[in-house]
C-alpha cells in the first residue's frame, strides 16, 4: 500500500515538497509558483555559489494530484556528494522559517531518512510504517505528527498514516502541539550545522594545466566542472573512443595553468583514479617527481571529461536553442539580485562583478529558468560556449604567472586516530585520555551494567537496555503464574494425554511400578519436615560442590576468600590451583569477579574490533579501556 502511494525514488535522489499549511484557495497556483521564484531569487546568494554533484535544488509548481495538494517542489540527484542532500535539507528549513505559510516533507528512497538520523530518540511507536506524512518542517522546525491525532473519521482504518491535507490541516491549527522532542530535534540539527558557511569549506581550490578553451567555459559556467568530472569519473570504453585520437575540442597544444573550484568530493573523485592517457591524444605526463605533476595530472583527467562530455553533443545549432538568458523573466531576476545587494557593490563591469554575473547566469539557467525551455545537454551548452566566447590566450599565461595558492588537500589523508575522533564526535562521545593515571574505570559500574542488563524484558523485537538505573526491577510471582496456568489448563492439566500413554505402552512402563514410586515418596516426605528437606538438599549441594570443586569446573572460578576483598581474591588465584581444596568449608564464588573476569577476558578478545561484549555495554553507556597490558610487565 505504501509502495502505491509513495513512487519509488532513485537511490542517490531527495524529494522535497513545500505545501500551503492552510488552504491556498482559487489564487492557490499563482501564489505558489509566485512563492517559487521568490524563494529562489531570495537563496541566490548561496545556490549560485554552490557547485552542485549531479543536480541543483529546483522548485517548480505541481498541480494537485489525488490526494497529494498542490505544491511547489522538486527532485534532486545528489550523487556520491551526501551533502548536497542535507544542504537541500538546511534549504527546506530555513524557507519555512522565512515563510511561516508553508510546511514541507522531505524524504528519499529510505523514506523519512530525518527520523533515522534521530533514531535514538524516536517514540516506540514511530515505525517505517506508519511515519509516512507525519513529518514535516513547519516555521523552521522539525514536527510529528503522533498516532492518535489521525481522524479515523476520514481514512480508512487500516492506513495507519494520514493524508498529507489531515496532516496539514492539523498543523495549521494546533502545530504547538506536534514539536518534535528536543533531541530529535537536535539531532537532525546537529546534521546541517554550520551552513551557510560549511559551503566555502566545502570547495577545494587546485591548479590545473588545462587547454585554453575550458578555462575560457569555466569563466562563464563553474558549475561544469561537475559535469566534466562526472563524464570521467562514470566513463566506459564507448566514451573513451573519443580520447584515442588527437582531440578534436579540445587539443593538448595551448594548454594554460588555472585555479578550478571544485567540491571535495569531485575533487577525490578525480585524483583518486588511476588513468593513463592514450598517447594519441597528445597529453603527455612528466615524471611523477616534478613539481607540477598533480596540475599536468588533474587538467589531463579533466580535459578527457571534457572531450567526452562534447562527444555526446547532439550537434544542434545554438541558435535553435532557447536563449533562456533574455526576456523578462531574466530581467526581473537580475533587478531583484541587484535590490538584494548580490554584486556587493562592485562596478558594473569589473572581474569580481563579471564572475558574480557569470554564477547568477548559470544558476538562473538551472534552477529559474521556465519549464518550458529546451533542456540543454552538457556538451551542446559546452560548444554553444566555445562559439560565443572569445579566447585570449596570452591574458591566460599573464594571469597563470600570478595565481594564488591552492588549497592543501592534506584532508585526503584520514589517520586512524582522526577517524576515531570523527566516529566518537558522530556518537557525541569524547576521547578517553591516554594517561592510564586519568582512567578511573570502576568495575563495579560494568557488574552492575550487566546484572541490570540480564535482569531486563525481551520480546522478539530484542532486549531493552537498561537506560536508566532507576527503573524498577522485573519481579516474577510463582504463586500467581501457577494459579494463572490452572485457571488456563483446568484442574485435570496435570493427567497425562493419550500421546503420553502411547509412550508409556511403548517402552513398557508400568503402572503398578509408578503407584508403588508415588507411594514411597508420599511415605518419605511424611516422615521429613520442610526444614528437613531444604537441610537435605543442601547437603546434596555442598557434595556435589566438593566433587566440582577438584575438576577444571571448578578450578575456573574466583571464590571469596575469608577476610579478602574481590580484588585480593583474583590474585590469590596464583597461588595454585589447588591450594582451595585443603580449606574445611568451601569458599563461596564471587560472582561479580567472574562476571568481570569473562567480560573483560572477551573484550580482550575482540581486539579492537565489535564484539558482544563492547556492544551491549557501549549500549548502556559503559566504555572499558583499551587493553594496553604489555608481555612481561608488573601490572
Amino acid at each position: 500500500m505504501e509502495a502505491l502511494r509513495r513512487p519509488a525514488l532513485p537511490e542517490d535522489a531527495v524529494r522535497y515538497r513545500l505545501f500551503a499549511a492552510a488552504a491556498a484557495g482559487p489564487g492557490g497556483e499563482a501564489l505558489l509558483r509566485r512563492c517559487a521564484e521568490v524563494l529562489l531569487v531570495r537563496f541566490a546568494p548561496l545556490l549560485a555559489a554552490y557547485v552542485w554533484q549531479r543536480q541543483p535544488f529546483r522548485l517548480r509548481y505541481v498541480p494537485r494530484r489525488g490526494e497529494t495538494p498542490a505544491h511547489i517542489g522538486g527532485t534532486t540527484l545528489f550523487g556520491d556528494n551526501v551533502e548536497d542532500e542535507w544542504f537541500i535539507v538546511y534549504l527546506v528549513r530555513e524557507i519555512t522559517r522565512e515563510f511561516p505559510g508553508l510546511a514541507a516533507r522531505i524524504d528519499d528512497n529510505d523514506g523519512e531518512f530525518l527520523l533515522i538520523e534521530a533514531a535514538d530518540f524516536l517514540p516506540k511507536w514511530l515505525n517505517p510504517e506508519n511515519s509516512e506524512n507525519r513529518v514535516f518542517f513547519y516555521k523552521g522546525e522539525l514536527h510529528i505528527i503522533p498516532l492518535s491525532e489521525t481522524p479515523e473519521q476520514d481514512c480508512d482504518l487500516s492506513a495507519p498514516c494520514p493524508t498529507i491535507p489531515q496532516a496539514l490541516a492539523l498543523l495549521s491549527s494546533r502545530s504547538e502541539e506536534f514539536l518534535a522532542a528536543e533531541p530529535i530535534r537536535a539531532a537532525v540539527n546537529k546534521r546541517i550545522d554550520g551552513y551557510p558557511e560549511k559551503i566555502q569549506a566545502s570547495l577545494h581550490r587546485a591548479r590545473c594545466f588545462l587547454p585554453a578553451g575550458i578555462v575560457a567555459v569555466l569563466r562563464q559556467r563553474p558549475s561544469l566542472v561537475a559535469a566534466a568530472v562526472q563524464a570521467f569519473y562514470l566513463r566506459d570504453p564507448g566514451d573513451l573512443r573519443a580520447c584515442r585520437r588527437p582531440f578534436r575540442t579540445f587539443p593538448a597544444e595551448q594548454r594554460v595553468m588555472a585555479l578550478v573550484t571544485f567540491t571535495r568530493c569531485l575533487y577525490a573523485q578525480l585524483v583518486q583514479q588511476k588513468f593513463v592517457p592514450d598517447r594519441r591524444s597528445g597529453y603527455t605526463l612528466p615524471a611523477p617527481s616534478h613539481p607540477q605533476y598533480r596540475a599536468y595530472e588533474l587538467g589531463m583527467k579533466l580535459a578527457h571529461g571534457f572531450e567526452i562530455l562534447c562527444s555526446k553533443s547532439s550537434k544542434v545549432a545554438p541558435d535553435t536553442k532557447r536563449n533562456v538568458l533574455s526576456g523578462p523573466l531574466w530581467e526581473r531576476f537580475l533587478r531583484s539580485l541587484k535590490e538584494k545587494d548580490y554584486f556587493k557593490g562592485e562596478m558594473e563591469g569589473s572581474a569580481k562583478y563579471m564572475e558574480l554575473l557569470h554564477m547568477a547566469e548559470d544558476h538562473f539557467q538551472q534552477s529559474v529558468a521556465p519549464e518550458s525551455s529546451v533542456e540543454v545537454s552538457p556538451g551542446d551548452e559546452i560548444l554553444t560556449l566555445l562559439q560565443t566566447t572569445s579566447i585570449d590566450l596570452k591574458e591566460f599565461e599573464r594571469e597563470a604567472a600570478s595565481l594564488p595558492p591552492e588549497d592543501d588537500d592534506s584532508w585526503l589523508d584520514i589517520t586512524p586516530d582522526a577517524l576515531d575522533q570523527m566516529l566518537k564526535e558522530a556518537r557525541n562521545e569524547s576521547l578517553p585520555s591516554t594517561n592510564e593515571e586519568e582512567q578511573k574505570y570502576d568495575l563495579e559500574t560494568v557488574a552492575e551494567s550487566m546484572k541490570a542488563f540480564v535482569s531486563k524484558v525481551s520480546s522478539h523485537e530484542g532486549a531493552e537496555m537498561p537506560w536508566s538505573s532507576d527503573e524498577s526491577h522485573v519481579t516474577f510471582d510463582v504463586d500467581s503464574f501457577t494459579k494463572a496456568l490452572d485457571r488456563i489448563l483446568g484442574a485435570d492439566s496435570e493427567e497425562l494425554d493419550s500421546d503420553d500413554l502411547d509412550e508409556e505402552e511403548e517402552f513398557d512402563f508400568s503402572d503398578g511400578d509408578d503407584e508403588d514410586l508415588d507411594a514411597g515418596n508420599q511415605r518419605q516426605d511424611q516422615k521429613m519436615s520442610p526444614e528437613e528437606l531444604v537441610g537435605s538438599l543442601k547437603s546434596y549441594m555442598n557434595e556435589m560442590d566438593r566433587e566440582l570443586a577438584q575438576t577444571n569446573v571448578g578450578k575456573s572460578f574466583t571464590t571469596k576468600k575469608r577476610g579478602a576483598s574481590s580484588v585480593e581474591a583474583a590474585t590469590s588465584e596464583s597461588a595454585g590451583p589447588d591450594s582451595g581444596a585443603e580449606d574445611a568449608e568451601l569458599a563461596p564464588v564471587d560472582v561479580d569477579m567472574n562476571l568481570v573476569a569473562n567480560l573483560l577476558e572477551s573484550y580482550s578478545a575482540q581486539a579492537g574490533l565489535a564484539g558482544p561484549t563492547s556492544n551491549i555495554l557501549q549500549s548502556m553507556g559503559v566504555y572499558l579501556p583499551e587493553n594496553t597490558d604489555h608481555t612481561g610487565s608488573s601490572s
